[in-house]
């Protein structure tokens, strides 16, 4: 896989390379020298296929842009597809980010009637209360796990309320949540967590069927589309459980701990944020730019075609490294400076086109609630024990962070 001169080798497919953080240095090398790169087959690789890895901002850009050229879906004479290395057939053109238009156009038009911006400005409230308590529960502030009590905590019970999923089983699901990405499978989860996530979706929709409640899910059972008057089949009700809480409740825990972090180490852009509340706008895209807890997608090649030179063959998997692009200096005036005043932000951490992200508003506030409790509370944090990485290749983000806040 290595090219000459290029720095020691990182199989891009395996887990375990990224159980330090993200390997910048090498895509730094990518970025200058090979941006449209030929990754070969290793041992871990899904299928035993090599893909292709792009880099730079400008071609993530244009691969994401460009749904007809580079699917999400089964394309290219695939039978499966998806937005990870493995291919798919079972839950293919089902999910929401596995599918191409018009079914990924008529799916988004149902789903996103429940994350309107009213519906998520209603939560607010609820999530100040929330954020607030589960400070108040901290058992010493001058030594905690910020991931444990805060990051992991607040994104799963917003999560868990917005599906109806009872609070008190929000940890076991987490927790396998936790222990699929942690697989070194070659895929986001590993599959027999991924069964058991779907499992217990399978009877919460059953259960929302017998008796609805005021969640998203409750109104996506029982609702039609406009068109013709169809519903969502169980596979379609099932697909959006299984993407929408791994990605509500792992996503936006990686953004705060890595803002945390980032904060600690570069206390100065803490008290700015402190002395100015109208930083934080800011502040909140630059954190997503700087975490980008979803780090990589893939697409399939539709037909033959080009990019950056390299000639990419029908059927070829491509993935494109969202944090990679958000480095990229081309893109961003020193994209490795953490800068809270950062402005105007174009960061692809929320992806971009058809398939931007629909929980990019629930995020956005979360950060926002966590922001204000951390500037109204403390004065500054320092790392004061150990801090540990996600071993995962596509949701990359800190699962420990023990920290001192003054």
């Amino acid at each position: 896989m290595t090219t000459p001169s290029s720095p020691s080798s990182v199989d891009l497919s395996r887990g375990a390379s990224f159980a330090n953080g993200f390997p910048h240095e090498f895509f730094s090398w990518l970025r200058e020298h090979d941006p449209v790169h030929w990754h070969e087959p290793t041992e871990h690789t899904a299928g035993g296929e090599g893909f292709w890895v792009v880099s730079r901002y400008e071609d993530v850009a244009y691969v994401i842009r460009n749904p007809q050229l580079f699917s999400s879906g089964a394309a290219g004479g695939r039978k499966g597809g998806g937005t990870a290395l493995e291919d798919h057939e079972d839950i293919v053109n089902i999910v929401l980010n596995f599918t191409d238009d018009p079914k990924h156009r008529r799916l988004r038009g149902l789903i996103s009637q429940g994350f309107t911006p009213k519906a998520i400005k209603n939560l607010q409230a609820e999530m100040e209360e929330r954020a607030h308590r589960l400070f108040d529960q901290v058992p010493d502030l001058q030594h905690f796990d910020f991931v444990r009590h805060v990051a992991r905590e607040l994104p799963l019970q917003m999560i868990c309320s917005l599906l109806g999923v009872p609070l008190d089983e929000r940890a076991e699901l987490v927790d396998w949540v936790d222990q699929g990405l942690a697989s070194d499978k070659g895929d986001v989860m590993d599959p027999e967590s991924r069964a058991k996530l779907r499992r217990y979706g399978a009877d919460l929709i059953e259960k929302k069927r017998r008796a609805p409640a005021d969640d998203i899910l409750s109104t996506l059972i029982a609702a039609r589309f406009e068109e013709d008057g169809s519903q969502l089949t169980d596979q379609e009700l099932l697909g959006f459980f299984s993407l929408l809480f791994p990605a509500g409740a792992e996503t936006t825990r990686s953004a705060l701990g890595g803002a945390v972090k980032a904060f600690a180490e570069l206390p100065e852009q803490f008290e700015r944020l402190k002395n100015d509340a109208e930083l934080t706008r800011s502040a909140i895209e630059e954190i997503v730019r700087w975490t980008t807890p979803s780090i990589y997608k893939r697409r399939t090649a539709v037909e033959d075609t080009e990019l950056g030179g390299r000639k990419i063959r029908r059927g070829d998997k491509v993935t494109h490294w969202e944090m990679s692009a958000n480095r990229d200096g081309r893109a961003f005036t020193n994209p490795f400076a953490f800068d809270v005043g950062r402005w105007p932000n174009k960061h692809l951490g929320f992806g971009a086109g058809v398939h931007f992200c629909l929980g990019a508003s629930l995020a956005r506030m979360e950060i926002q609630v966590v922001l204000d409790v951390l500037t109204e509370r403390f004065q500054q944090f320092e790392i004061v024990g150990d801090h540990a990485w996600m071993p995962n290749n596509r949701l990359l983000g800190l699962t420990k962070l023990e920290i001192c806040a003054a």
